[in-house]
């Protein structure tokens, strides 16, 4: 069944089986693009591979996703969102097969780069499935669901990878995404809705896709490279390659009806606002995951059980803020509560730098709570603004930017930890969460300049 035009949202039994649906497909994606560092060392020892060499496991899936994001949310639109997913969720479940059943580090590359294509096509229209599965005045309640599940995903992986590897052998990182796979599958072909209103005007121009790759991948190779120390001037050639590249992207974009990089939804000025903010709290989230662990276990030596635990109030808190936000959508401007979650996101990481000298472990853990209530209570309605504001028939390419946005955000947070610890040494944890913070105070200040806007586009 799917909505038809006059419809608002899906039946709630229907409601209920296809946000379950999303919820576990991109459950899948976002763990598998976190469980896989703590396996690493296994992997490589098992496969005859160098520490440097089992790094391109993780690396595979992060750039397969970047460099297809944007083109899957374009075909979404032309051809149907609900197909694109299922087709991604086949593919998911093949290649993570695939992936268990590798003997060499070069065939887990290939598998991982197939699977990241599979995760993307899950995360490319994740968001515009639940506009159509959710009444327009619940919105912000499915997109709750959604950011609950994409920061409790990515705070979780290390915990879910070290407690399956404690039991089981590194091969069922991936085996355990078969069984959740085809319940995924089942529940798609049951349940989602598809888009009545798909794009007439779109074209899939191939040449946009292969620049819109390179533009992407080359991003991601540059930030990965910088963090991970490689020659300076390979990361020079490499950056400048991206300014070309991405000029002649973005002019070919310019001319076109309905470009693959949405600048059409870029010169709406709420949306342009919402994914900058997206993009700094996902940095700042990153600068304070990565280096926190090195301050709790280098500098207050904590083991990593301990460390662990001291790192989860903060996916926690988010759990509980995050549905409240969705609800708050309702009544509030997502600018006003965007810029009070990312006000207390800020102090939350300000106060953290702060830490005394010989801090108990209830002054980490009432800092954590903080920084995962304010970003709990930002996310959701963000997303929400960023979807809401996009026509209807753009909705897969609002779903492309948001999740370009995060892991942009991401790869930016993770390179400039290494910067810190580059320029600050043992200060690098404290130098990372200063920055952190002042990321999210630009963050909160551009949320707060949103309430001059409109909450929502015409669906036209």
């Amino acid at each position: 069944m799917s909505p038809t035009p006059s419809q608002d949202g899906l039946p709630v039994p229907q409601r209920y089986g296809a946000i379950i649906t999303i919820a576990l497909g991109i459950m899948m994606a976002v763990l598998d693009g976190a469980i896989a560092n703590v396996a690493l060392p296994t992997i490589a020892r098992e496969l005859n591979a160098s520490p440097a060499e089992s790094i391109w496991i993780v690396n595979a899936y992060q750039i397969a996703i970047v460099i297809s994001l944007l083109s899957l949310s374009f075909i979404g639109d032309m051809l149907g969102y609900r197909r694109v997913y299922q087709v991604g969720l086949g593919l998911f479940i093949a290649t993570s097969l695939f992936c268990a059943l590798s003997s060499s580090l070069n065939m887990l590359t290939v598998a991982r780069i197939l699977q990241g294509f599979g995760g993307a096509a899950l995360m490319s229209v994740n968001t515009a499935l639940i506009r159509i599965i959710y009444p327009q005045r619940f919105l912000g309640r499915g997109m709750a669901i959604n950011s609950l599940i994409v920061a409790v995903s990515s705070a979780a992986g290390p915990t879910v990878a070290a407690a399956i590897l404690s039991i089981a052998s590194w091969k069922w990182l991936f085996l355990i995404n078969i069984p959740l796979g085809i319940v995924a599958l089942w529940l798609a072909l049951r349940f989602l809705p598809d888009n009545t209103q798909k794009s007439k005007q779109q074209k899939f121009d191939v040449p946009s896709a292969v620049m819109n790759a390179l533009f992407f991948g080359l991003l991601i190779s540059a930030l990965s490279g910088f963090s991970q120390g490689q020659d300076g001037w390979l990361i020079l050639g490499e950056i400048v390659a991206l300014v070309l590249v991405g000029v002649v992207f973005v002019r070919r974009q310019l001319s076109m009806p309905v470009p693959l990089l949405p600048v059409d939804l870029l010169r709406i000025p709420i949306f342009s606002l919402s994914l900058c903010t997206s993009i700094c709290s996902f940095c700042a989230q990153m600068l304070a995951m990565v280096s926190l662990p090195f301050f709790l276990q280098n500098v207050l030596g904590r083991d990593e059980v301990a460390t662990g635990l001291l790192l989860t109030p903060w996916p926690l808190a988010t759990m509980v803020l995050a549905p409240i936000a969705g609800r708050l959508i309702e009544k509030f401007h997502a600018g006003l509560l965007g810029g009070m979650g990312l006000a207390m996101f800020a102090a939350g990481l300000f106060l953290l730098a702060l830490l005394p000298t010989h801090p108990t472990d209830l002054d980490i853990i009432w800092r954590m709570m903080l920084c995962g209530a304010g970003f709990g209570l930002f996310q959701s309605p963000n997303n929400h603004t960023i979807i809401s504001s996009a026509p209807r028939n753009r909705s897969g390419g609002a779903s492309g930017m948001l999740g370009t946005a995060r892991l942009v955000g991401q790869s930016s947070g993770a390179a400039l930890v290494a910067l810190m610890f580059n320029l600050f040494n043992d200060s690098g944890t404290h130098a990372s969460l200063v920055l952190a913070g002042s990321f999210a105070t630009v963050a909160a200040v551009v949320s707060m300049a949103r309430m001059t806007q409109s909450r929502a586009v015409s669906d036209a």
